[in-house]
């Protein structure tokens, strides 16, 4: 491939990386939502970045409803590091405390996710799960 051809395709390479990277999101997170589901864990979470300088070394998940212990067997170190990553590739917001339910994971995360690929041309195959989008739901992640 000669240069030339590789700068000119360059905004069509970023945007399709930019996608993939979406894609990647949507269904990790997906997985993620489905896993909390399955569990049926609910209740109102913290996650909160690592702070190497404080001596946190990786992201923690606290519950601030709920069993604290409930939170540590359905979470691994590596699991929650994974969730901070995701979330804070969604929203752009690195190194952020974020308080959320984790019952509306999917509705505050997943279905905005699901609508910027879609209007980006991306399609869902029938085995991949359409998430139902609460009414007046039309916001961007």
């Amino acid at each position: 491939m000669k240069l030339s051809q590789l700068l000119f395709q360059r905004d069509a390479l970023q945007r399709q990386t930019r996608l993939a990277n979406l894609a990647y999101a949507y269904r990790q997170l997906d997985n993620l939502v489905t896993r909390i589901s399955a569990a049926r864990l609910r209740g109102e979470v913290c996650l909160r970045p690592a702070e190497p300088d404080s001596e946190r070394f990786w992201p923690t998940l606290t519950a601030l409803e709920g069993s604290q212990s409930v939170i540590e067997e359905h979470f691994s170190d590596e699991g929650t590091m994974e969730l901070a990553d995701l979330i804070s590739f969604i929203t752009g917001r690195e190194n952020a405390a974020t308080t959320f339910r984790l019952e509306e994971m999917a509705a505050r995360w997943l279905v905005p996710l699901q609508l910027r690929l879609e209007r980006a041309g991306v399609e869902f195959e029938p085995q991949a799960p359409r998430l139902a989008r609460p009414r007046g739901n039309d916001r961007e992640a």
